[in-house]
């Protein structure tokens, strides 16, 4: 970056990935495969996407900054698998990319690691593995267990297609400049299909109001707090439930067990 005379943007979040070896623990996790399709969001200045770029078939880098572009070219010459999108990653139309997407690997950008990881289980059903570096009480919350308070929406979304494989917390000193917070490499593997569009309303709603029981923030949407009831008995599961006692597959089974009104 001194060569070009650039200095890094922490307003869009630039806390550069700079141990090379947790660029290789990250794809060792990931367990990519020569055909893989590797999707990075946030390519900075280029230290992960050049080792992806010698490990798999293709790599789309995903970068909103564009005065990295001569640095990029740069660290990049020679790796004619990598197709770099100058673009913003929660505006990019990602279902169109060519070839789809069959990992996830990044140094996420914090202010989007949480939507963009859930939407992605939906978005990109390719998608077989992420393996990321995201803020420590993001990873906190994706991987709570029911009755955990960091547990809600983002930890049943990711829950309802993905499991996890690894987890790693990691030091501020591994990047420049150093975050303000802690940040943990997280790998996940998917187990099953990402939410439904009603799924994620049923989700949406049963979380809008933690301190209420799951029957009456459903009944809020127009649901019956008699059908809610019944499929939790069926489930073991008293009426006084609240949204952080049902597990994801708890949320598969009441999507599909109840008379849901509409998805938004």
């Amino acid at each position: 970056m001194e060569e070009h005379g650039l200095s890094p943007n922490t307003d869009l979040g630039q806390h550069f990935l700079v141990d090379e070896n947790l660029v290789d623990l990250s794809l060792r996790e990931a367990r990519l495969e020569p055909d893989d399709v590797v999707l990075e969001v946030g390519a900075g200045v280029g230290v992960l996407t050049r080792a992806l770029a010698g490990a798999v078939a293709a790599v789309h880098a995903v970068e909103i900054d564009a005065r990295l572009a001569p640095l990029l070219e740069d660290v990049l010459a020679g790796s004619g698998n990598v197709t770099v999108h100058w673009r913003d990653a929660m505006r990019m139309d990602l279902e169109a990319l060519r070839p789809s997407p069959t990992a996830l690997v990044s140094n996420l950008p914090y202010a989007i690691a949480t939507p963009l990881v859930v939407e992605s289980t939906w978005r990109l059903p390719a998608l077989r593995v992420w393996s990321v570096m995201v803020q420590r009480e993001v990873a906190d919350r994706w991987l709570a267990q029911p009755g955990d308070p960091a547990y809600g929406s983002p930890s049943v979304m990711v829950q309802l297609a993905a499991a996890p494989t690894f987890r790693r917390n990691v030091g501020r000193e591994v990047f420049v400049p150093r975050p303000r917070v802690d940040s943990a490499l997280v790998v996940l593997r998917r187990t099953g299909p990402g939410a439904d569009p009603v799924l994620r309303d049923l989700v949406r709603a049963a979380f809008a109001q933690r301190r209420k029981t799951l029957a009456n923030n459903l009944a809020a949407r127009g649901v019956s707090r008699a059908e809610v009831t019944t499929v939790l008995a069926a489930m073991d599961l008293p009426p006084t439930a609240r949204p952080e006692h049902l597990s994801a597959g708890h949320y598969r089974r009441l999507a599909g067990e109840i008379s849901w009104p509409s998805a938004s």
